[in-house]
């Protein structure tokens, strides 16, 4: 195996605020020797949660065994983990703040496919995942993410499941969704409109077409050019006339077009 220097591009305060967590775990279950010390530690779990190494590499590059590397990245997901806000506690923040309109939406986080992980496939994504619910505040700030489902778990399944429409429904703050989340059993998650049965204060007016941008009564864009654009408006409507040009005058429709622009 080959070894190269590389980077992770994350600040140092994180580095610092991730090996805290490690040293004062350790601490209080009376951990005391370890083959990575806390900053070593943290940088292994940064590494593999930003650029997706798998443990072998990390291992390899840590001087670690695999299952150690696995071991210590679970230990830190934990700690994080245990650290983030809950639910309730992220609404009670978004209602006191005054953040409104919500953001609800899904992600998925790609997994390795295992053969035994048929539910773990996305048929949206076409590839094996993991599904995560999100709610962000209208600034585009994370301000709750949910545990992970099934990657082939739909959106809307996966926030009943997690009780996101109940609490969202008791904090009566509007929240903007995809159509992924159509027939929600509360009003405050607001969706875009899909399929027939659109109201017309909803539906998009198309581009009019060129017959339609300018009736025969109305003036053109070139009816600017010159000094007749006012004398135009005044005027009363010239009668049709044909479109063959009469014999004894061989230049009249020439006449009448270049009169437009004397």
């Amino acid at each position: 195996m080959l070894f190269y220097r590389a980077a992770v591009d994350l600040s140092r305060s994180t580095l610092n605020y991730v090996a805290g967590l490690i040293r004062r775990h350790r601490k209080a279950i009376g951990s005391a020797w370890r083959l990575l010390n806390p900053g070593r530690q943290a940088l292994l779990v940064l590494v593999h949660l930003r650029k997706g190494e798998t443990f072998a590499q990390l291992g390899a590059g840590f001087e670690v065994s695999t299952s150690t590397a696995w071991r210590y990245v679970e230990e830190v997901v934990a700690l994080l983990s245990s650290r983030s806000p809950k639910l309730t506690q992220a609404l009670r923040r978004a209602v006191r703040d005054g953040l409104h309109p919500l953001v609800l939406d899904g992600t998925l986080i790609s997994t390795d496919r295992v053969a035994a992980d048929r539910p773990y496939y996305s048929s949206k994504h076409r590839h094996h995942g993991m599904n995560i619910q999100v709610i962000a505040g209208p600034d585009g700030e994370i301000l709750w993410t949910s545990g992970a489902l099934p990657g082939r778990t739909h959106d809307l399944t996966a926030a009943r499941i997690r009780g996101i429409l109940r609490e969202l429904h008791k904090t009566g703050i509007p929240v903007l969704a995809d159509k992924g989340y159509q027939g929600a059993e509360t009003r405050v998650v607001i969706t875009p409109y899909k399929g027939r049965g659109k109201p017309a204060s909803k539906s998009r007016p198309t581009a009019p077409t060129p017959a339609f941008a300018h009736p025969a009564n109305e003036r053109t864009p070139s009816s600017s050019h010159g000094n007749c654009s006012t004398d135009s408006d005044a005027a009363p409507p010239k009668p049709a006339t044909s479109s063959k040009p009469s014999p004894s005058s061989p230049t009249a429709n020439h006449d009448e077009k270049g009169s437009m622009f004397r």
